[in-house]
């Protein structure tokens, strides 16, 4: 009997190494991914929502470049010229938090001869701002207006969402609804029933800006430059765990 006794605890010791982990390397993954007890099925779905809303802001850069036979005179020219650039932006009424420097440059110019070094010929200066436009319907005015004072350099616009929060929110009902339609859609294809939500992930969210054509602008045109903001595409995307059950 003692032998019986003794062979009857080991069940006991073993289940209660596996529980609790004693000196097992994998103990400490194991914290690291939570357990869900279930009885049912578990159920995995990813889905997307989509919220559609018309831009209200705009990004774009805009700057100029200057080009002079010697390195000092490039980077004053530069200077004089950007100032009425920069002049024109504050005069549109753009705070000076939506006016950024993105770049100041100075290059030598080469002129390439076959079988020769190349020789510096002069200096480019480039300077160039990102600025943000609140108030679209003045952007083809501001961008002809930045031509007519020097900016021979303007790139983008791209449009925005200022505010997201709202659009974001309609796209996770959207997204949570899409995940609750297909999971019950599988619960009854395997004639069960969807019992709870396990978990919900967010995985990501994604607002394309839309850019329009980059270029040189060389001349004010005789009306202000057509701009058309379109829509943009706001999404979320969710992973939904679902328990299912008989």
């Amino acid at each position: 009997m003692p032998q019986l006794s003794r062979f009857a605890l080991r069940p006991l010791a073993l289940a209660a190494f596996l529980a609790f982990g004693v000196c097992s390397p994998m103990s400490s993954n194991a914290q690291t991914t939570p357990y869900v007890a279930t009885d049912g099925t578990l159920l995995n779905i990813s889905a997307q929502g989509e919220a559609k809303r018309v831009p209200d802001i705009a990004t774009m850069s805009t700057g100029v470049v200057t080009r002079a036979p010697d390195a000092n005179a490039a980077m004053r020219a530069n200077a004089e010229q950007m100032a009425k650039v920069v002049a024109a932006i504050k005069a549109a009424g753009i705070a000076d938090k939506d006016v950024q420097t993105s770049g100041i440059n100075l290059n030598p110019t080469y002129q390439y001869r076959e079988n020769q070094p190349p020789t510096i010929t002069g200096y480019e200066a480039n300077n160039t701002v990102s600025i943000v436009v609140r108030d679209i319907a003045k952007l083809g005015k501001i961008l002809d207006t930045l031509a007519s004072v020097g900016a021979n350099q303007i790139n983008g616009p791209s449009f925005d969402v200022d505010k997201k929060d709202e659009a974001l929110d309609e796209a996770r009902r959207k997204a949570v609804a899409s995940a609750q339609a297909r999971a019950d859609m599988y619960a009854k294809t395997l004639g069960m029933k969807v019992r709870r939500i396990v978990s919900i992930s967010e995985s990501g969210r994604f607002a394309p800006p839309m850019p329009m054509a980059r270029g040189m602008v060389a001349m004010k045109a005789e009306s202000d430059t057509s701009v058309s903001p379109g829509e943009n595409t706001l999404s979320i995307n969710l992973d939904v765990v679902f328990e299912l059950a008989r």
